[in-house]
């Protein structure tokens, strides 16, 4: 595997594929997931009904969202590399994936929001949309931006440096770069320990979101959103759906960053014998 930082387009186009292929294979783990987060409970949105519900949206995210975190991950980890010394590598990990959360947050957050209303609620999309528009404008739309963010960043932290660092490993004591399958497993234990870890976090940004306007939860105060879930249910309301949660990121780093590294790996090879063929025409 080539461990250079990968062109632009083979970064965005990787990250694209990675994104959808995440969200198709693991769709009814997330619906799942935010029912029982949900502070009207599993069987009230829904149960195991339309479990489908709130996948356009998500569809329609996915894509630019993990595009645009990998292009940002790949070139603030390039620029870290060349100016770093190599000891400080998690460190360059750790803000390069900080980076590219920020950025993709700004595409996944508005498709969250319509995402998890749909799936809590089982209405279409389109009119969560549009409601949401209505109702609150565009800020509607981001509402729960911060806590997502406050959410992504930490498990971000966790997840890619670990990454990095198992794949370095395993590498190391095979002599090479890791395989793509290889990669993939590192990620998926990189991301159930991220996604145990960042469940609190989690549980509070599916409140924010879909809560209504005019409550104290969906003016988002973390504090004041985590008060209420400790009155309600405890302390073990803050690891509502950890479960699944754990399941469909370790599930999903697998198909996600094995994705990634395939899709990389194949583009960056067609690119190469085209380069050879054109030199040798």
């Amino acid at each position: 595997m080539n461990e250079d930082k990968p062109p632009f387009h083979v970064a965005l186009a990787a990250g694209a594929i990675a994104g959808v292929s995440v969200d198709a294979s693991l769709f009814p783990i997330d619906t799942v997931k935010t029912r029982l987060q949900s502070s009207q409970g599993f069987w009230k949105t829904g149960g195991f009904r339309g479990i489908y519900s709130g996948i356009l949206p998500a569809f329609l995210g996915s894509a630019p969202s993990a595009a645009l975190f990998f292009t940002t991950y790949e070139a603030a980890k390039s620029v870290g590399n060349t100016y770093v010394p190599q000891q400080y590598d998690p460190l360059v990990h750790m803000a390069a994936a900080s980076c590219g959360e920020v950025m993709a947050c700004l595409i996944r957050v508005p498709t969250e929001v319509v995402k998890q209303r749909a799936q809590a609620t089982r209405q279409a999309s389109s009119g969560i949309f549009l409601h949401a528009l209505q109702g609150e404008g565009v800020t509607g739309l981001y509402r729960g931006y911060f806590v997502t963010l406050l959410r992504e960043i930490p498990f971000s932290l966790i997840q890619f440096p670990l990454w990095e660092f198992t794949k370095k490993m395993w590498g190391g004591h095979r002599g090479r770069p890791v395989d793509a399958w290889q990669s993939a497993v590192c990620g998926s234990f990189a991301g159930g320990i991220a996604a145990a870890v960042t469940t609190p976090l989690d549980v509070m940004k599916t409140r924010i979101m879909l809560a209504s306007k005019d409550s104290s939860l969906g003016r988002g105060v973390v504090s004041k959103v985590a008060g209420n879930i400790i009155r309600e249910k405890g302390l073990r309301g803050l690891f509502a759906g950890v479960v699944p949660r754990v399941m469909w990121i370790s599930i999903g780093g697998f198909v996600f960053l094995g994705m990634y590294e395939k899709s990389k790996i194949v583009m960056l090879r067609f690119q190469n014998q085209r380069l050879t063929y054109s030199k040798e025409t």
